[in-house]
């Protein structure tokens, strides 16, 4: 699962931290510039990304948010007795901590990510998965490759034309296949991104689509996250070329106490964080 974690951030793996903070801004960013500003970030930033959060999820579960939900138990995929023998392709994969547990279901899994340093840290956990270093809107697959498509937090949020990844996941899946994706829960994007009282209060329009992004001294985006309202998601989701199944609110289970950027309980208790797309292809 990729989601946002900001802060200072190294060049290299290892190196001290710089100190200069990217400035935050709203403004236009394209698909290229996009593109580029994840790989560079999540480059940098995977080394602190899992050093923090692999804990939560751990080497071989599959979470869809930071609420917690577990699709062991959700089973939004279908039930897992039914996973074994599939060809199933995560997107967004990270450390491949989902594709390992569908690995455990029996199923084929390939873990796609467009960071080279998020697929180290999957080879760090354990060989023997197929790892792809691909860009989401341009699939290296043939027509039809896949029983399965999924997603946690991974490549949706920061991508400038969520459609035409839509259209490639459609592409690689054979008909009747079921496509599974999380994102930040779009109404998230009115309120700051505090976990404590701060964040509750409204404080942007919601129907302002322009851009998140931050950037360096010389104006080039260094990361960026573009929202779409519940509505634009499920428009995109048709013009993908998907029957929208379900879609799934988690609520904040009371066993979880953690924070995790703009996620808490305080919050999770009173508004949604995440929202999952359960798509078919027809």
């Amino acid at each position: 699962m990729s989601q946002e974690i900001h802060g200072t951030y190294s060049s290299e793996p290892g190196e001290p931290a710089e100190s200069a903070e990217p400035e935050a801004t709203r403004r236009a960013a394209d698909e290229a510039e996009s593109s580029r500003a994840s790989r560079g970030w999540w480059d940098r930033n995977a080394d602190e990304y899992q050093s923090d959060h692999g804990g939560f999820l751990g080497d071989d579960r599959f979470v869809w948010g930071p609420e917690g939900l577990d699709e062991a138990e959700a089973g939004l995929l279908g039930p897992a007795s039914s996973l074994k023998g599939l060809d199933v392709l995560e997107i967004g994969a990270g450390a491949a901590q989902c594709s390992r547990w569908l690995a455990a279901q029996g199923a084929r899994p390939v873990a796609l990510d467009l960071s080279h340093r998020q697929l180290q840290h999957a080879l760090r956990i354990g060989e023997g998965l197929p790892l792809v270093e691909a860009d989401a809107g341009r699939l290296p697959f043939r027509d039809g490759s896949f029983d399965l498509a999924c997603s946690a937090y991974g490549a949706v949020p920061f991508v400038a034309d969520p459609v035409r990844v839509f259209r490639e996941v459609h592409r690689v899946l054979r008909p009747g296949g079921r496509w599974v994706f999380s994102v930040t829960h779009p109404i998230r994007w009115a309120f700051p991104d505090e976990p404590g009282p701060e964040g509750l209060s409204v404080a942007a329009s919601y129907f302002d689509r322009v851009p998140y992004v931050e950037q360096d001294e010389s104006g080039d985006a260094v990361y960026v996250e573009h929202h779409r309202t519940l509505g634009d998601r499920v428009r995109d989701v048709v013009a993908g070329g998907f029957r929208l199944v379900d879609l799934v609110e988690p609520e904040w289970p009371a066993w979880n106490d953690q924070e995790w950027g703009g996620w808490s309980p305080l919050r999770g208790n009173l508004i949604p964080g995440t929202a999952i797309f359960v798509c078919e292809r027809d």
